[in-house]
């Protein structure tokens, strides 16, 4: 996590396939939520953005991926 609050991860590559990447990236949804802090309140994500290392981002429903 950056000192923004952007968390910057790499979930796989594109030879994995769809379902171990979705898999690998629910997890990682998984983790963040986990890592709220008790004492925070309101929504903790507030933008899920996926990309490719050189590509455009992709805006995602936060709430359908939480």
């Amino acid at each position: 996590i950056d000192k923004a609050g952007i968390v910057h991860a790499g979930i796989g590559k594109k030879s994995m396939g769809s379902q171990k990447l979705k898999e690998n990236f629910d997890s990682l949804m998984a983790a963040v939520m986990k890592a709220k802090p008790s004492t925070s309140k309101g929504r903790y994500v507030k933008k899920v953005n996926l990309a490719t290392t050189m590509g455009p981002g992709i805006l995602l429903d936060e709430l359908s991926v939480i």
